[in-house]
C-alpha cells in the first residue's frame, strides 16, 4: 500500500513539474502577469500534497474553504493581495521540498527549520525574486547548491545548515547576492575552496562554514567586510596555509574567531596574537587541534580584555604559562589541554576572578599544585590530570565552593586526602585516581551529597575501612575505590546509594560477607569486588537486579552454591576464578566450577546448626533413658529368676522410703487450694499448682523408679493403687492417665518426653497461662499442624531460615515437621497410641543422618505415622 502511494506521489510530482517547467518556458522565466491569492493558495495546496506525514496536524486548515491568509504559519501583506511569509519551524513535516512554492512570487521570508524535508533545493526557487530570507536548515536535503539561487539578488540571509548538501559553493551567488549579511552553510558535505567572490558581500557580518570539507585558505577578500564582520567560524574543515594574521588585523569589529581543527600551520604565535590586538572586541578565540607549535606566546596578555573563551588545546605549545595571562580579566574558559607545557603555574592566574573552567591536563607540569588555584570564586571545572604534579593536595581547594568537576588523577600526588574537599558540595565528578595518596578516606567526603556522576579514588595507597558515611552519597552513579589497601567489610547501608550504576572495590583487602542489601541497588550495571578476602555465600538477591550486566567475584574465598537466575544464568567462570569452595547447581553452564555434591555443608546454616544441636541433645537424652531402663530391666529379670528358684512367696512390705504427703502439706503448698492455682478439674477431682518441700518429683523413669523401689511387681501394684502415695511428675508434664488412677508405666515417660520436645520447638511451657479451659500444648500444636505450622514454631527459628537457599529451607521444613510429629505422637492422650522410647530414639537417629546429608533416609515407618494417628484423640 505504501509502495502504491509512493508511485502515485511521484507521478503527480512529475506531472506538476512538467506543467511548471513548460509554463516557465512559455513565459521566458518571467513572473506571470496576474498573480493573486488564488494562485498563492494553489501553490500552498500543491505543497501540502507532497507532505506524506504531518504528526502535529500543522497543515490541517490548509483547505480550499479557508482563506489562504488564515492558513497556519502563513502571512499575507497588509493589503491581503499576496502571501509574503511562510514559516514552518519544528513542525516535523515529512515530504518533498516542493518546487511549487516558487509560485509564491511575492514571498519575502521562507523558513523550514527542523523538519524532515527531502529532495534537492529546487532550482525553481530562483523565481522568488522578492525573497530576502531563506532558511531551510535541519532537514534531509541532498544534491548541490543550485546556481539559479544567484538570481535572488535581494537575499540578506541564506541558511542551508545541517543537511546533506554536497559539491562546491557557486561563486555567482556571492557575485550577485551582494546584500548577503548572514551566510550559514555549516554541517554539510561541501568541498572546494571558499570563493574569493565572497568579498563582494561587503555587509557580511556572519560567516558559518564549519563542519564541511573546504580546502585552501581563507580568502583575503573577507577584509572587504571590515566594518561589519562579527563572526568567522570555519572549524573542522581542511583549510591550510598559515594563520590568517593579515585578515584578522583588518577586522577590528571581529568578536568570534573559530579556526579549530584545520591544517593551518605556525611555529610562532606572536605575529598572529599581535595582529589580534586590533580586534579590541574579541570575545572568543578558538585555535584547538591545529598542530600549532612554538613557545607559549607572551603576547597573550595583549589580547582583548573582553576575551571570555581561549581554546588552545591539542597543539604542541611548550614553555610555561606567562604571568601576564592575568590581564585577560574577563576570561571564563582557558583550555590548554594536550600540549607540552611545563614549569609552574603562575600565582598571578588567581587574578582571573571570573574564570569558570580551567583545563591544564595532559601536559608536563612538575611542580606542586599552587594554592592560587583555590582562589577562584566562580570556578566550576578544574582539570589538572595527566601531569606530574607532586606534593599534597592543597587544602585550600576546599574553597572552590562552586566547583562541579575536579580532576587531579594521573599525577604523583601524595599525602592524605584533605577533608576540606567535603566543602565542595556541588561536585558532580571527583577523580583522584592513579596517585600516591595515603591514609584513610575522610568521612567528610560525605558532605558532597550532590555528587551525581562519579567518585574515583582508585589506584592509590589508601588504608582503613570503607567509611559508612559514603552511604550518604545517594545521587552518585559510579564509585571506584579499587586498587588500594582498604580493609573491613562492605557496609549494609550501601543500598542507600540508590543511583549507583557501577561499583568497583576490586584489589583491596576487604573481608566479611557481601550484604544481601546489594539486591536493593536496582540501577547497578557493573559490580566488581575481585581480588579481596571476602567470604561466605554469594547473595542470592543479586539475581533480582535486572540492570546488572557485569559481575566479578574472582580471587576471593566465597563458598557454597552459586545462585541461579538473573545475571547468574549468563556468567562464565571468569566471574568466579580462584574461589575454590564454590560449587554450581547441576544444571549450571558455568565451566570450571565443580557441581555441588549431595552432602552439602548444611552446618554453615545457622538454622540447621540449631536444629542439629536440638536433635543431638534429644537423642543423647533418650539414649540415657533407654540405657537406664535396659539396665534395670536386666536386673529385674535376674531378681525374678532368683525369686523363682527359691520358690518362696513373700508378702510385700510397705515401702517406707517413699515420702507421703499429708493434707496440711498439700494445703500449704497450694495456698489453701487457692482458685488462682487451679490447673484443671474433671470427674475425679481437681489439679492445683503448688510447691512441696523436700518432695520426690520425677517426670522420666517414674515407672522404673517405683518398680525398683518396691523390689517387685507386687510392690508396684500396691503403689499404683493409691494416688496419694507419691507425686508422679511435674504439672504439665505428667501423663493424663495418672489422673485417672492408672499405674505408672513407660508410656507415661514417653508422654513427658513428648511435652519436652514440643516445648523446645514452640518455646511454650505446658503451664503457660494460655493453656486453660481444656486447651493443652498438645492440642494447640496439633490444631496448627497441617499448613499452619509456622504459627506455633519458635519465631527465632523462622527468622533464621528466611534468607536461606531453597535446599536449606526444604531441609528445615523436613526437620521441623519430623520433630513436631514426634512430639504430637508422644503426647497422645491414649497410652496405647504412643510410640515406645526405642521407636522415638530410632526416628531421631534417622533425622540426624538426614541432616548430615543422607538424603536417602525415609521417615514415618518407625512411628507408624498416619492420618488416623494424628486425628482427634
Amino acid at each position: 500500500m505504501i509502495f502504491i502511494e509512493s508511485i502515485i506521489l511521484l507521478l503527480l510530482l512529475h506531472q506538476q513539474h512538467l506543467a511548471l517547467t513548460s509554463g516557465y518556458t512559455l513565459l521566458g522565466h518571467h513572473n506571470p502577469p496576474d498573480h493573486s491569492l488564488l494562485t498563492d493558495k494553489a501553490a500552498l495546496l500543491a505543497f501540502k500534497k507532497t507532505i506524506i506525514h504531518d504528526p502535529n496536524s500543522t497543515l490541517d486548515n490548509w483547505d480550499e474553504a479557508v482563506d489562504v491568509c488564515n492558513f497556519t504559519k502563513v502571512r499575507c501583506d497588509k493589503h491581503h493581495h499576496h502571501v509574503v511569509r511562510l514559516i514552518l519551524n519544528e513542525t516535523q513535516l515529512v515530504g518533498l521540498l516542493s518546487p511549487f512554492l516558487s509560485n509564491l512570487t511575492r514571498l519575502r521570508i521562507l523558513v523550514f527549520i527542523g523538519n524532515h524535508l527531502f529532495g534537492n533545493i529546487p532550482p525553481e526557487f530562483s523565481s522568488l525574486r522578492h525573497l530576502q530570507l531563506l532558511r531551510i536548515e535541519g532537514n534531509n536535503l541532498q544534491g548541490t547548491i543550485p546556481d539559479s539561487l544567484a538570481l535572488l539578488s535581494q537575499l540578506t540571509t541564506l541558511n542551508i545548515k545541517q543537511n546533506n548538501i554536497s559539491g562546491t559553493i557557486p561563486p555567482s551567488i556571492f557575485s550577485n547576492c551582494t546584500m548577503l549579511g548572514n551566510i550559514d552553510f555549516s554541517n554539510n558535505n561541501l568541498t572546494g575552496n571558499i570563493p574569493e567572490e565572497i568579498g563582494n558581500c561587503r555587509v557580511l557580518w556572519n560567516l558559518n562554514l564549519y563542519d564541511n570539507k573546504f580546502t585552501g585558505q581563507l580568502p583575503f577578500s573577507l577584509t572587504n567586510a571590515s566594518s561589519f564582520m562579527y563572526n568567522i567560524d570555519v572549524e573542522n574543515n581542511l583549510l591550510t596555509g598559515e594563520l590568517p594574521s593579515k585578515i584578522v588585523g583588518k577586522l577590528p569589529g571581529l568578536e568570534l574567531l573559530h579556526l579549530s581543527y584545520n591544517w593551518m600551520e605556525s611555529t610562532n604565535l606572536d605575529p598572529f596574537f599581535i595582529a589580534l590586538r586590533n580586534c579590541t572586541s574579541l570575545v572568543e578565540l578558538e585555535l584547538a587541534g591545529m598542530h600549532l607549535g612554538g613557545r607559549f606566546p607572551i603576547s597573550i596578555g595583549q589580547l582583548s580584555t573582553y576575551l571570555e573563551t581561549l581554546l588552545l588545546q591539542e597543539n604542541q605549545l611548550f614553555g610555561s604559562i606567562p604571568p601576564n595571562v592575568a590581564n585577560l580579566s574577563n576570561l571564563l574558559v582557558l583550555n590548554l589541554t594536550s600540549n607540552l607545557l611545563n614549569g609552574t603555574i603562575p600565582a598571578e592566574i588567581s587574578q582571573l576572578s571570573s574564570l569558570q573552567q580551567l583545563f591544564l591536563s595532559h601536559n608536563l607540569f612538575t611542580s606542586e599544585i599552587p594554592t592560587a588555584l583555590g582562589k577562584f570564586p566562580h570556578l566550576g571545572l578544574l582539570d589538572l590530570s595527566h601531569n606530574k604534579f607532586s606534593g599534597e593536595i592543597p587544602a585550600i581547594l576546599g574553597n572552590l565552593v562552586q566547583i562541579n568537576y575536579l580532576f587531579l588523577n594521573n599525577n604523583l600526588l601524595s599525602g592524605m586526602i584533605p577533608p576540606t574537599l567535603g566543602h565542595c558540595t556541588d561536585l558532580n565528578k571527583l577523580d583522584l585516581s592513579y596517585n600516591r595518596l595515603t591514609g584513610s578516606i575522610p568521612p567528610e567526603l560525605a558532605g558532597i551529597r550532590e555528587i551525581r556522576i562519579f567518585i574515583n579514588l582508585s589506584h592509590n595507597h589508601l588504608e582503613g575501612p570503607l567509611p559508612i558515611e559514603l552511604s550518604k552519597l545517594e545521587n552518585v552513579q559510579e564509585m571506584d575505590l579499587s586498587s588500594n589497601k582498604l580493609t573491613g567489610s562492605i557496609f549494609l547501608q550501601i543500598s542507600s546509594c540508590i543511583a549507583l550504576r557501577m561499583i568497583n572495590f576490586s584489589n583491596n583487602s576487604l573481608e566479611g560477607h557481601l550484604p544481601e542489601s546489594l539486591g536493593e541497588l536496582k540501577n547497578i550495571e557493573s559490580f566488581d569486588v575481585s581480588g579481596n578476602r571476602l567470604s561466605g555465600m554469594i547473595p542470592i538477591s543479586l539475581n533480582k537486579i535486572h540492570s546488572l550486566t557485569y559481575l566479578n567475584l574472582s580471587l576471593n574465598d566465597f563458598e557454597g552454591m552459586i545462585p541461579t537466575g538473573g545475571i547468574f544464568d549468563s556468567l562464565s567462570n571468569m566471574s568466579f576464578l580462584e574461589n575454590h569452595r564454590l560449587c554450581k547447581p547441576i544444571n549450571s553452564s558455568v565451566a570450571g566450577i565443580p557441581i555441588c555434591s549431595h552432602k552439602r555443608r548444611w552446618f554453615h546454616s545457622p538454622v540447621f546448626l540449631i536444629i542439629f544441636i536440638v536433635v543431638i541433645f534429644i537423642s543423647v537424652f533418650l539414649l540415657t533413658i533407654c540405657c537406664v531402663i535396659g539396665f534395670r530391666r536386666v536386673r529385674l529379670i535376674i531378681q525374678s529368676q532368683q525369686t523363682q528358684t527359691v520358690r518362696k512367696p513373700t508378702t510385700p512390705e510397705p515401702l517406707h522410703n517413699i515420702p507421703r504427703m499429708t493434707h496440711k502439706e498439700l494445703s500449704d503448698a497450694t495456698a489453701g487450694f487457692d482458685e488462682q492455682r487451679l490447673v484443671g478439674s474433671g470427674g475425679y477431682g481437681r489439679v492445683y499448682r503448688g510447691v512441696l518441700p523436700d518432695a520426690l518429683v520425677s517426670d522420666f523413669g517414674i515407672a522404673r523408679l517405683v518398680m525398683t523401689a518396691g523390689g517387685g511387681n507386687g510392690a508396684a501394684a500396691e503403689m499404683g493403687n493409691s494416688t496419694a502415695n507419691m507425686l508422679r511428675g511435674s504439672i504439665g508434664y505428667i501423663a493424663p492417665e495418672y489422673g485417672f488412677g492408672s499405674t505408672t508405666s513407660t508410656k507415661g515417660d514417653v508422654y513427658s518426653f513428648g511435652i519436652l520436645v514440643l516445648e523446645m520447638m514452640t518455646r511454650k511451657r505446658p503451664t503457660d497461662d494460655m493453656f486453660s479451659g481444656g486447651l493443652s500444648l498438645h492440642k494447640w500444636v496439633k490444631s496448627h499442624y497441617h499448613g499452619r505450622v509456622e504459627r506455633v514454631i519458635d519465631p527465632s527459628l523462622v527468622r533464621a531460615c528466611r534468607d536461606q537457599s531453597p535446599e536449606v529451607k526444604k531441609m528445615w521444613e523436613v526437620a521441623i515437621g519430623e520433630l513436631m510429629e514426634l512430639g504430637i505422637l508422644c503426647t497422645q492422650e491414649s497410652p496405647s497410641t504412643r510410640p515406645t522410647m526405642l521407636d522415638a530414639a530410632d526416628d531421631l537417629g534417622r533425622l540426624k543422618r538426614y541432616l548430615s546429608g543422607d538424603t536417602t533416609v525415609t521417615f514415618a515407618s518407625s512411628l507408624g505415622i498416619s492420618s488416623s494417628t494424628l486425628g482427634d484423640d
